[in-house]
């Protein structure tokens, strides 16, 4: 039954979809599908319309039954934006000072303009923000000035600041040194010198080391930017520093707009070169001065600018089309260029070759050297060390320290006798009194250098040593008590070959004449290119020659050198007047013949002679020179006179017999007649002594402090205080009694500074109160290394000074001195400095561009003109104190300290730590440039080597 309804079903449709497909067509099933689709979509479409309208309604209903009103914030503030900003008052007073805050708001107001409204602008017209942060730094700058008032700047400007420039200065001799004991020429050394400085450092401040801050840049932009923010921290409200946008936003610009701009400036050694030679401008620029330069200089690159100009200006001058008295000059300037360029090109491959030598190996191939006599080594300053350094070596220095410490109680006793002679004039009477201090000091001599119990004991004749004893026994001591023993130990220690005979055979005694400027031995030509090489036997050449130069080589017997005066001249320069004589000159030989012209002073050929005629015994019996005239020595008449002598004198020097009988003086003769600047004063001994001893004679030749400020104490006591008289005796007994008693041997060569320290400890008893004594004698040690050398000469330059300044400022220094720091942080100077910032930075109200970057050549050629101007600024008066050999060294010591910009960083820094822990001391500044320079990889090399020394100890 199923199965016939199944087929019912399908016969019937079957017969029912025939019947349509044959009444409508094949495609009226399609059309029967379109219709029922239509129907459904729009049935669709119909609801969906009825819903959404529904819905709306529903929830219009639904809001206003159950939400809460709107907030009215919103439109207020969009009220409030399309408002026009009201002014805000901001107060334009900064430090109390109109003088100061009237460029302090001009710094402001540029700041803001250049480094934040030429971008803020693009992205709003509103000024609150702007305003904002100006008032933020305002506010800063008066919570600065207030802290800067409450502050004491005299200790930071007379101690800090000198003891960290001693302790920089300090580093950079210490880096030299342990380079110079390297002897490495592979590695760059400019490079090696910093790395080496750093590590000096660090071992030496122990807990921070600025290598990361000085040599990368991106290390110091952060470390200046977070030195800004604490400062913000210290300076800015709470509120303030709270906002973060303000709060970068003034960061950035102190840190990136103003203080590296000016830290790059200041550390800057080209700039620093050009501000040394602007701050001596007056000086004038001394042409031995430079050529000693050349010949020092170890850069090559500085050879290499001086030798371009120089054939710049050749070629310019061999261009010129001149005549007449025109081309004599112009051929001398050629002359002149052409001696520079081949000093130059001399320098150089002595450079290239390594063929320096030191000063110390000068000894061995030396020629004849100067001689100077004992009496002389005895009373002058720089002399008496080297000799002192020498006996001590030998085990003589007994002998000298009694003659010295003779010389000194002579003095004293000459002096106190006197006083008391003028005592007795004046009715007062301490006779007895006076007589047992001199007999105490006469016994304290016996006691300490002559008697059985002396050591080391001066060996004497025991008859004179019995002779005195029986003296100070039974008679008052004279003055001259001791001076038959004292002329017995002269004369052993001027015969005696272990002592001053030997002295001129050792390598101090040519230290000594380095010092002296006295290291001048003839011309030396050939050099080790054949070329023929002419050193003007200056002391610097004489340093720079190597030991193949040093040789006493023959001259050529072929050349012929032939010389007259052929013009005399009256020369004014700088208002002195003096005569000045032109000597032509011609100079054969077998394949070329040489003429030129040369100047001389009378003064120049007087100083040529007596160095021919201390070298040269002989001559001084054959070698006459014209005599001095003091008044009209200008006179027409008599230039004529003299000219005609100084030609005989030439003629008789030029002599070819006179050249055969001493070799070695064509060698100074040619070096008189070439045509450069005569270096004087080398062999001048017997002028120099007259100049420079006798001043210092009475002031340089006792041993002891307390003796020589016996007479100013004495003479003070005098003036002052005549009622005190018997308590200034007394002092001065007891001076005398420290002074014999406390004398060598305990005068010996000692290093009492640590090898790792800072300068920052007292520099002696009774000079921390002192404070330019202080501040000259730290310098002095650091810059020319005193402390290195013997303490006899640093107690007598202690001395020096100390006369020095009371004789200038009596005893108000001190006051004056807290008075000029006064005066330095007076409102007017802090204004000044701030216009000055102003008109670097903003010159003309618009902002600087980066100055570009010098060439190198012209860089190199500045750093010349600065070494030669600090050389020529040099006083004489320092050179005799100290050594003109030291005073050099010392001096390019600190030019070429300058002269590394990292290391010029690393001063500037120093400086700014020390001023923000003087002005902050509450802030625990110290602490926190530990922390920020706690990444320095110098630092940590130095506690891993420190960890690794301490370990095997720690274990044991």
């Amino acid at each position: 039954s199923c199965l016939q309804t199944s087929l019912s079903i399908w016969g019937w449709g079957s017969l029912g979809l025939v019947l349509f497909v044959v009444t409508f067509g094949p495609f009226a099933i399609f059309y029967f599908a379109f219709y029922i689709l239509c129907f459904v979509g729009g049935g669709f479409v119909v609801t969906l319309l009825f819903g959404k309208s529904n819905s709306e309604k529903y929830l219009e209903q639904c809001e206003h039954s159950f939400l809460p009103c709107t907030s009215v914030g919103i439109p207020k503030c969009i009220e409030e934006m399309k408002r026009e900003a009201r002014p805000i008052k901001i107060d334009r007073r900064l430090t109390g000072a109109n003088i100061i805050d009237e460029p302090l708001q001009q710094v402001i107001q540029f700041s803001l303009r250049d480094y934040v409204q030429y971008w803020y602008y693009t992205l709003s017209d509103d000024e609150s923000f702007l305003l904002e942060i100006r008032q933020a730094l305002q506010y800063a700058l008066v919570q600065f000035s207030a802290r800067s008032k409450e502050t004491d700047w005299q200790p930071y400007f007379t101690t800090r600041l000198v003891d960290d420039f001693g302790t920089h200065l300090r580093v950079f001799r210490k880096a030299q040194q342990r380079i110079a004991e390297k002897g490495n020429q592979m590695k760059d050394q400019a490079e090696e010198l910093v790395d080496t400085f750093f590590e000096v450092e660090v071992e030496m401040e122990k807990e921070v080391c600025r290598d990361l801050v000085c040599t990368s840049p991106k290390d110091e932009e952060g470390f200046l930017r977070d030195l800004c923010e604490v400062l913000l921290y210290i300076l800015l409200p709470p509120g303030d520093f709270q906002n973060k946008i303000m709060r970068y936003f003034v960061r950035e610009i102190l840190s990136r707009g103003i203080l590296l701009p000016l830290i790059n400036q200041l550390s800057d050694p080209d700039y620093i070169n050009q501000y040394v030679i602007w701050m001596i401008r007056d000086s004038n620029c001394n042409y031995e001065a430079f050529m000693n330069i050349i010949k020092l200089s170890d850069n090559i690159g500085e050879l290499e600018a001086v030798k371009d100009k120089a054939s710049e200006e050749l070629q310019y001058l061999r261009s010129l089309d001149t005549a007449g008295d025109d081309i004599n000059t112009i051929k001398n300037q050629i002359n002149s260029l052409l001696y520079v360029i081949k000093v130059c090109d001399s320098r150089i491959q002595r450079l290239q070759s390594g063929k320096e030598i030191d000063t110390v190996k000068l000894a061995a191939n030396f020629g004849k050297l100067c001689t100077v006599p004992l009496d002389h080594i005895l009373v002058d300053n720089v002399a008496l060390q080297f000799f002192m350094d020498y006996m001590q070596q030998t085990g003589g220095q007994a002998h000298l320290f009694f003659w010295m410490t003779v010389e000194g109680y002579r003095v004293t006793a000459q002096q106190q006798l006197e006083v008391l002679q003028s005592r007795q004039k004046d009715g007062k009477h301490q006779t007895n009194q006076t007589k047992g201090l001199l007999r105490a000091a006469a016994f304290g001599v016996y006691e300490q250098y002559l008697s059985e119990k002396a050591s080391p004991r001066v060996n004497i004749d025991d008859n004179l040593v019995a002779k005195l004893a029986e003296t100070l026994n039974h008679e008052d001591p004279t003055p001259e008590i001791f001076d038959d023993i004292q002329r017995k130990v002269y004369e052993l220690m001027l015969r005696d070959e272990r002592f001053y005979p030997s002295f001129k055979q050792n390598v101090l005694y040519v230290r000594m004449l380095a010092e002296l400027d006295m290291l001048k031995d003839p011309s030396f030509r050939g050099s080790d290119d054949g070329e023929g090489e002419s050193f003007n036997g200056s002391p610097t050449s004489s340093i720079n020659l190597s030991l193949d130069d040093l040789s006493n080589a023959p001259i050529d017997e072929t050349v012929q050198l032939h010389a007259y005066i052929s013009d005399t001249g009256v020369c004014n320069d700088h208002g002195k007047t003096y005569a000045l004589y032109a000597i032509t000159v011609h100079r054969r030989n077998a394949n070329s013949e040489e003429m030129w012209k040369t100047y001389r002073r009378y003064s120049d050929f007087h100083d040529f002679h007596m160095r021919i005629t201390e070298q040269f015994e002989n001559l001084a019996s054959i070698l006459k020179l014209p005599g001095k005239k003091t008044f009209n020595n200008m006179d027409r008449e008599f230039l004529e006179k003299r000219k005609k002598d100084l030609n005989a004198y030439l003629q008789l020097l030029l002599n070819p017999e006179m050249m055969k009988a001493s070799p070695a003086l064509a060698h100074c003769v040619y070096d008189f007649l070439e045509n450069k600047a005569y270096s004087k004063g080398k062999g001048d001994f017997a002028r120099k002594m007259d100049t420079f001893v006798n001043p210092l004679r009475n002031s340089m030749r006792n041993v002891s402090n307390a003796v020589k400020s016996i007479p100013d104490s004495l003479a003070e006591g005098m003036t002052k205080m005549s009622d005190n008289m018997g308590k200034m005796s007394e002092r001065l007994g007891q001076d005398i009694k420290q002074s014999f008693f406390k004398v060598p041997p305990l005068m010996q060569k000692t290093y009492s500074d640590p090898e790792h320290c800072r300068v920052a400890a007292p520099i002696d008893d009774n000079v921390d109160d002192n404070i330019p004594l202080r501040v000259m004698l730290l310098l002095m040690d650091e810059v020319f290394d005193l402390k290195e050398r013997n303490q006899w000469l640093r107690r007598n330059i202690k001395n020096l000074l100390q006369q020095l300044i009371r004789a200038t400022y009596g005893d108000t220094i001190n006051r004056k001195i807290v008075d000029h720091v006064d005066w330095m942080t007076s409102p007017e100077q802090v204004a000044d400095a701030v216009k000055r910032f102003r008109d670097a930075f903003w010159p003309n109200g618009i902002l600087a561009e980066t100055v570009p970057r010098r060439d190198k050549a012209i860089r190199m050629r500045t750093r010349v003109a600065g070494k030669t101007k600090l050389l020529e600024v040099m006083p004489d008066e320092l050179k005799h104190i100290i050594g003109a050999e030291t005073t050099r060294k010392g001096i390019l010591r600190v030019f070429e300290m300058f002269q590394h910009s990292q290391l010029n960083k690393r001063m500037v820094y120093v400086f700014l730590e020390r001023f923000l822990e003087t002005l902050f001391p509450q802030n625990k500044f110290p602490e926190l440039f530990n922390k920020l320079h706690s990444k320095s990889k110098q630092m940590q090399r130095y506690k891993q080597r420190l960890h690794s020394t301490q370990a095997p100890s720690l274990q044991k």
